[in-house]
């Protein structure tokens, strides 16, 4: 077999990462297949499945030389995954996929194999399903907060900091006004911005069927700070289903009475973080050319008794 061990770079996955890149992006998809054939050799893997991929990396599926499962994940080299890296040492697989070895040159990740074909999104009963990913974001939360990672105090001031220059980018005066109201409910909070690691985007299509348990959650943004600003992916997760119910708020406030109960937070703090998610959402989509606030931070906010 040739040095990239028959690893190849698939058409929707270039586009997919390198729609926003540059010269780098284009580099390093260029170098992929060389990269994995070397951390295959390296580890002594074997192939075992065929390759899959995300927005953002490329998983392999593999066998260790004790016939172990695992899956090789290749992303590039960045801030995120570095506190991704961290944040899984951290956690050693309690309520998460376990990170079996490392590459920090190349970025790369040896992970524990899940089943990738079934999430949390399978199960067809919502609080069913909202109540696993609270158990499991218990857990993750309860894991002594990491050393080097970003806090949260950092990142609200740097919204706060944003919002008067991207505010004047929304055309409907409601819309900037709700913007200054999410703004002041962070401004509240921003001098007790909490001390738990965080996971930042645990959904439904990140927690997958595993082996050594039911459930386990990937793809960690590790982050510290109060737990209520890690409930809106979780409030959002699977949207088109929940407005397909007819009832959106009832089923997003049902879900917030679930993760507050089961996380032992105050409702009000909870829902003022939760307001600097759909801040932090927004100011994101004004620097992609946005100009109006996405209806579902809309329909988040009103749920919650919060519309701005």
């Amino acid at each position: 077999m040739d040095a990239s061990h028959g690893i190849g770079v698939p058409d929707g996955f270039a586009v997919s990462y390198s729609r926003n890149g540059g010269e780098r992006e284009r580099a390093w998809l260029a170098g992929l297949p060389a990269l994995a054939g070397a951390l295959i050799a390296r580890w002594e893997l074997a192939r075992d499945g065929a390759v899959g991929w995300g927005e953002a990396s490329l998983v392999v599926p593999v066998r260790r030389a004790d016939g172990t499962r695992a899956a090789l994940k290749l992303q590039m080299p960045r801030e995120e995954t570095a506190a991704a890296v961290t944040g899984l040492r951290a956690w050693d697989g309690d309520g998460i996929v376990r990170l079996l070895d490392h590459d920090p040159v190349g970025g790369a990740m040896l992970l524990e194999r899940l089943d990738g074909s079934r999430t949390l999104a399978s199960v067809p009963d919502d609080d069913t399903a909202m109540r696993v990913l609270a158990a499991l974001l218990a857990r993750l939360h309860a894991v002594q907060a990491a050393g080097g990672l970003r806090g949260l105090g950092d990142v609200a001031r740097e919204m706060l900091a944003a919002v008067p220059s991207a505010v004047g980018s929304l055309a409907d005066a409601d819309d900037r006004r709700r913007l200054r109201g999410w703004a002041a409910a962070v401004a509240v909070l921003v001098g007790e911005p909490g001390d738990r690691m965080l996971h930042w985007d645990l959904h439904y299509g990140n927690v997958l069927a595993a082996e050594r348990e039911p459930w386990l959650a990937i793809d960690p943004e590790p982050l510290v700070g109060d737990p209520g600003f890690d409930l809106w992916p979780a409030l959002d997760t699977c949207w088109e289903r929940v407005r397909a119910t007819g009832d959106a708020a009832r089923v997003v406030r049902r879900r917030f009475d679930l993760l507050t109960e089961a996380l032992g937070l105050d409702r009000e703090r909870a829902a003022g973080w939760t307001l600097g998610r759909l801040l932090q959402n927004t100011l994101w989509d004004i620097e992609d050319g946005r100009t109006a606030i996405d209806p579902s931070q809309l329909a988040v906010a009103e749920a919650l008794g919060r519309h701005g």
